[in-house]
């Protein structure tokens, strides 16, 4: 279900079979203002956005997941389904990239877009199309892409050697654009910044060298990753997460695994302690019920990424007993319904889920109005919402218009797919026979 999710989030000439029945073909003519195919990709939330940053980064944890815990997506039979979103961001990525000094890092405008509340295949908008180059740079996105098409080089390695050959090559020429020209790309796309403005850069420069280190074993990209580590500071003491604009904590991980080195290690115990036992007299807030609570947009989505990664260090680098896979465990198990609420924050899976996320193709609203009808004539299938507002178990209604405990994103699937993978590999379990039903 959680891959199903990235299914309806699908842009562009859709797959002959498409298996979410209520979407359609849409955004056919993205790009067409610059004369350029910036078709397909994954829309970003509930609009209809094209946003590389958090598409970039989504794309990359699915990746990883499916390298470190391909035989679980393999045992829920999901395996090939994984490929084939993995490859549909990263085809359009490498579409974004038509040059070797230009990345198109957004299409269709957000103000315009969140505008109208309706079906992707009815759009009518202007969609324009948003480039960072050698002269307007974009370090950050143009970094993480190359991250998303190295790591999917990775799983794709065996599948497919030629397609993956191809992923590293267009992975390489975006980390040099980025490497050679530096610069945030929300200063030189105004609209990014109002959605998702980055913090900085140095981060995805060490993330994206550490994965082409990874996809290639070049000692030149390691070198680049740990000299760009020294320089890296971290003004939150490493008490924050895994998200689309941070990278450096998913960057520990990656080194600690890679290299086995302690400042990698000890770097990645401080955060994973202030997740669980405290670091420094300091620990995350938790929820009576056991969620470790971050912030209050999202709050879901932070401890499934920090969930997921702490599976990958507990299972590939060390654990202090059972520590970190405990605290994943109970992380994920939260949102599957062991809360309190006695809820489920998936849609469409266990025990009284949310049955209206903010979402405008699940909605399928006819009247452009957000509250009409009451409930969504689709069930988004996979999909997490934001969750709780603040730490408290209750601080949750499943309302469409609450965009920031009920929106669902490709950022908030991207850590929890993969720990998902994690878990039937410990816990097994039995494939739907049918799925998805008939509407």
């Amino acid at each position: 279900m959680a891959l199903y999710f990235y299914d309806a989030q699908r842009s562009g000439k859709l797959p002959e079979g498409f298996r979410v029945k209520w979407r359609g073909d849409s955004a056919l003519e993205d790009g067409s203002d610059v004369g350029i195919d910036l078709t397909g990709g994954f829309y970003d939330a509930g609009d209809h956005v094209k946003f590389a940053l958090p598409m970039a980064s989504a794309m990359t944890l699915l990746s990883w997941g499916g390298i470190e815990y391909g035989d679980g997506y393999h045992r829920a039979h999901q395996k090939g389904v994984l490929l084939s979103l993995v490859r549909w961001g990263a085809d359009w990525l490498m579409r974004a990239h038509p040059s070797e000094d230009v990345f198109y890092a957004q299409v269709g405008n957000g103000a315009l877009d969140h505008d109208r509340w309706g079906a992707a295949e009815a759009m009518t908008m202007k969609r324009p199309a948003y480039k960072v180059d050698s002269s307007k740079p974009g370090s950050d996105v143009v970094a993480e892409a190359s991250a998303a098409l190295a790591s999917a080089a990775i799983l794709f390695k065996s599948e497919d050697p030629e397609y993956s050959q191809r992923l590293l090559r267009s992975a390489r020429s975006l980390f040099a654009l980025a490497d050679t020209h530096r610069g945030r790309y929300s200063k030189a796309i105004h609209d990014a910044a109002e959605y998702y403005p980055s913090s900085g850069y140095l981060d995805e420069l060490i993330w994206a060298a550490a994965w082409l280190y990874r996809a290639t074993g070049e000692a030149g990209y390691l070198q680049k990753a740990e000299a760009y580590y020294q320089r890296f500071q971290d003004d939150d003491d490493l008490h924050w997460t895994q998200t689309w604009d941070d990278k450096i904590y998913g960057a520990n991980v990656l080194l600690a695994e890679m290299t086995g080195k302690d400042v990698y290690k000890s770097a990645v115990e401080r955060w994973l302690n202030f997740w669980t036992v405290g670091d420094a007299g300091k620990r995350i807030r938790y929820t009576p019920g056991g969620l470790a609570w971050l912030d209050r947009w999202g709050s879901l989505r932070y401890a499934a990424n920090t969930a997921f990664l702490a599976f990958i260090y507990a299972d590939r680098v060390g654990d202090h007993g059972t520590r970190y896979r405990d605290f994943a465990r109970s992380q994920i198990d939260y949102i599957l319904g062991e809360n309190p609420e006695h809820r489920s924050y998936v849609v469409g899976f266990g025990a009284n889920p949310p049955r209206n996320p903010h979402h405008a193709g699940a909605h399928g609203s006819l009247s452009d109005d957000v509250d009409e009808p009451g409930d969504n004539r689709h069930i988004l299938y996979g999909a997490l919402v934001g969750g709780p507002s603040a730490p408290k178990d209750d601080a949750y209604i499943d309302r469409r218009s609450d965009y920031v405990t009920n929106e669902v994103s490709l950022d908030y699937n991207a850590g929890f797919t993969g720990a998902l993978a994690r878990m039937a590999l410990e816990y097994g379990g039995t494939p739907l026979e049918v799925f998805p039903p008939v509407e």
